[in-house]
């Protein structure tokens, strides 16, 4: 027996020393394999040790046992398997409560899983062990990181000032994830959409999340067939990023089975959108189903975003290249005409803000394609994208372009009608028809190309037409209240200012523009920061 137990110590000893090599050498799988022998091996002595009692011994294996649970767990952290990872920490945590490198490990991982609270808790109780001493420095910078997220998450306040200022340079800023007054609800428009539930500002962040996965490359502009063969390669790597995380994920894959496949999407249950928050993740109540690979491909058709999109504003480095990505939440959100919501990408995180004042109840939605555009030609858009979009807006301009005035305007364009005529014919019509309200902001939007084009390039029309068209600042309001802040409708109000003030612009134009600036860009930077991005934009 004494030379049973000599070579079983021998044994673990060596394996220890092997799986502790293996660590410090990043190899991980080998790192785990022999982790998860040790642990195997020593889980055998406990049990033997227990059956005839060893105080000493069972203690020093108990302490060898805590510290290779933890190993392992860091190990399988660095691997992405964080559900593994944790139940490891937590079986180190039930030998010795305090286990510093432990609590600092499960910290980590609980962050890396936007579980800011309990991080928080992790790195507290970490903090008064006398170990913590060695690392105080760390430690506290992850009490910080935090203590921010957590507030972020709590309150929806970003603040991307100082990168924006300094040109986007060095990081990403570190984002929260983030769940505004929102639920989701069977939508008239289509399915289940995104509503809602207290009145929003301008600007004002309504989710912030980050991608399950992205996809990013540079397209060549001149060779469209390499450009295809470049998106297909792109979307394969996605799909392969995308089917990795979800089967070591149990709270992924059931997610991804509760967004849209495209199948019987009108008798799909609605989700509670506390569903979606990380604090609230209980992952061991769910169920860890086969990856069925059909409908993963139809979820991702359905619901991956484009980076670079109508209703979308990209910073920062990622802006040089075409990226695609999976975002659940903002995944629910359908298209709109009329949208009332943008989206800020950030690194692989998203912030979706409101792009116009939005009222309680009312749904969220986004600009799928070019909403600046006469009615036909949306209607042609929607098809590519494999609907047929009956919002308010689309209603109002199927009646109104059925009279003979409208084709006209319509035909004279396309045909060289001088802009200025074309807005002076819009707007008679408008006044002939008693049109008011948003309806009026919807065909501004629609005829954008001829309005901005007539007060942007000089002040003959204005001159010509004089108080028989509205000015252009009564043009871009009723355009942004309408269908929302966008950037081609910021940069005419900019243009039109310089004209007007010589460069200079007076306290309550200035006030104007930063509300139009935070409907295209959202509340996420101070007004200085906001300047930067506006001239920034202006110069692309």
């Amino acid at each position: 027996m004494k030379e049973d137990l000599e070579m079983g110590e021998e044994l673990m000893q060596h394996l220890r020393s092997r799986a502790t090599e293996l660590l410090l050498r990043e190899e991980w799988n080998e790192s785990v394999q022999a982790y998860s022998d040790f642990i195997s091996l020593c889980q055998h002595h406990i049990s033997h040790t227990h059956q005839r009692p060893d105080l000493d011994h069972l203690l020093k294996l108990q302490k060898s046992l805590c510290l290779a649970l933890s190993n392992r767990a860091e190990a399988r952290s660095r691997l992405r398997d964080l559900a593994n990872a944790l139940q490891d920490c937590d079986g180190a945590l039930e030998i010795e409560g305090t286990h510093f490198k432990t609590l600092l490990c499960k910290g980590k991982i609980l962050l890396s899983l936007n579980r800011y609270s309990l991080a928080l808790d992790c790195f507290k109780a970490a903090l008064l062990d006398p170990q913590a001493g060695l690392r105080c420095e760390a430690l506290n910078g992850f009490l910080e990181r935090c203590k921010q997220l957590e507030h972020q998450s709590r309150t929806g306040v970003f603040d991307l000032s100082d990168w924006v200022v300094t040109g986007f340079r060095g990081k990403f800023p570190e984002l929260a994830e983030y769940i505004g007054p929102v639920e989701i609800r069977k939508s008239e428009i289509r399915g289940r959409g995104l509503f809602a539930t207290k009145n929003v500002d301008a600007g004002t962040p309504i989710c912030a999340t980050k991608a399950i996965a992205t996809e990013r490359c540079i397209l060549p502009d001149q060779n469209e067939e390499l450009a295809d063969n470049i998106q297909l390669v792109m979307w394969k790597n996605f799909i392969d990023k995308v089917v990795e995380s979800a089967s070591k994920c149990k709270r992924l894959h059931h997610l991804l089975s509760v967004l849209s496949n495209g199948a019987d999407e009108d008798v799909r249950e609605v989700p509670d959108v506390n569903l979606f928050r990380a604090e609230t993740e209980e992952e061991s109540a769910l169920s860890m189903g086969k990856l069925d690979m059909d409908k993963i491909l139809n979820t991702l058709d359905v619901n991956s975003l484009v980076e670079d999109a109508a209703s979308a504003k990209v910073l920062g480095k990622n802006s040089d290249y075409y990226g695609v990505g999976l975002w659940i939440l903002p995944a629910f959100i359908n298209h709109s005409c009329s949208p009332n919501a943008r989206r800020l990408h950030v690194g692989d995180h998203v912030i979706v803000h409101a792009s116009r004042d939005i009222k309680a109840g009312e749904e969220i939605t986004f600009a799928y394609f070019d909403v600046l555009s006469p009615w036909r030609k949306r209607m042609g858009m929607s098809k590519i994208w494999g609907f047929q979009c009956n919002c308010k807006r689309c209603k109002f301009e199927e009646k109104i372009c059925s009279k003979m005035e409208m084709q006209e305007i319509q035909m004279g364009l396309e045909r060289g009608l001088n802009m200025g005529d074309a807005v002076y014919r819009l707007e008679e019509g408008m006044r002939r028809w008693m049109v008011r309200g948003d309806e009026k902001g919807y065909l501004r939007a629609s005829f954008w190309v001829a309005y901005s084009e007539a007060y942007g390039s000089d002040h003959k029309t204005v001159r010509r037409w004089g108080r028989r068209i509205p000015a252009a600042e009564a043009v871009v309001d009723s355009v942004s209240k309408a269908v929302g802040s966008d950037e081609r409708v910021l940069k005419a109000f900019l243009a039109g200012l310089k004209r007007r003030c010589g460069g200079g612009s007076g306290l309550v134009e200035m006030e104007r523009a930063m509300k139009l600036a935070r409907g295209v860009y959202g509340k996420v930077m101070k007004k200085q920061a906001m300047r930067t991005l506006i001239e920034l934009g202006n110069h692309e």
